[in-house]
């Protein structure tokens, strides 16, 4: 066994065991249950902190704000839809793409939330004034994506990147190592950004971080696809997918209104490019058949 297949061998050992971790039925309903006690008891925090019955200069990270408890559950789910993400880049390119849609349409949702702590508690309609049109803006660039991405995933049709058995084995498992270094970076990532925000109080957009990390992988994966298929249908699409992640990434920096704009531009990008592969690879391969 060559060295190259031998570290591609210990990815396989390292990956299928943890997918198989995380996307089982307990873990996934172990992580509902954390997310409804993590929303509880920031509601708890919250309010005791409103009551001023936290010790003073300890937990002055903790708002005031009950609508910044939405925001905080609406990061962690945000956290697991990243791993999930993360996972899918080990099997269908074309689903990691919807996957990296999913997240941008609740991050959106997300900010849609945060607008809400402009407002005073109890809600009163005085106090509604520009925050309003962020969150109409927002919710609505979201729930457009969350349209596209059903006739993006309804016109998904899956074919093998080469006929050989055992290159499409070694080209997942490259995919898998790839996976497992996102992941690493993930977990380092999340580290310092907790650290900055509990202990210097600082703020780091971590999700903007991921995705500028997301290009270079999605670049990566093009380059390392080309070891086992020149099949130009399949590299362009393949290049146009990485050019949506450069997209949505502009998207999570931009002002409102332009940054719903970006997205669905993204979206629209994504679900034009998967319709024309499908007609124009289909005939390719077909031809090849023939041949």
């Amino acid at each position: 066994m060559s060295k190259e297949h031998y570290l591609l061998s210990i990815a396989d050992r390292i990956f299928d065991p943890l997918e198989s971790f995380w996307e089982g039925k307990r873990f996934h309903s172990f992580l509902g249950y954390f997310l409804v006690l993590s929303f509880l008891a920031a509601l708890v925090l919250i309010e005791l902190q409103r009551q001023n019955l936290l010790p003073p200069g300890r937990f002055n990270f903790i708002p005031g704000n009950h609508f910044y408890a939405v925001a905080f559950v609406f990061n962690l789910l945000l956290v697991i839809e990243v791993v999930s993400l993360v996972f899918s880049l080990a099997h269908s390119t074309c689903n990691a793409l919807g996957k990296q849609f999913e997240i941008l349409s609740l991050i959106l949702l997300r900010s849609s939330f945060k607008e809400f702590i402009y407002f005073s508690e109890p809600l009163v309609w005085s106090s509604f004034s520009q925050p309003i049109f962020h969150i109409l803006n927002d919710a609505g660039g979201a729930f457009l994506i969350f349209i596209f991405l059903g006739f993006y995933y309804r016109m998904q049709k899956h074919r093998r990147i080469t006929k050989s058995q055992e290159d499409l084995d070694h080209f997942i498992s490259a995919k898998k190592a790839l996976a497992l270094m996102l992941l690493f970076v993930f977990i380092v990532l999340g580290g310092i950004n907790l650290f900055d925000q509990i202990f210097l109080h600082g703020e780091h957009n971590f999700f903007t971080v991921f995705y500028t990390i997301l290009i270079f992988s999605d670049i990566l994966l093009v380059l390392v696809s080309l070891r086992y298929t020149y099949n130009y249908y399949t590299l362009f699409r393949n290049s146009g997918f990485a050019l949506t992640t450069v997209v949505i990434r502009l998207a999570l920096t931009a002002p409102p209104y332009i940054n719903v704009l970006l997205g669905l531009s993204a979206a629209m990008f994504a679900l034009g490019l998967t319709i024309t592969y499908n007609q124009f690879a289909e005939k390719h391969f077909r031809g090849e058949s023939a041949n």
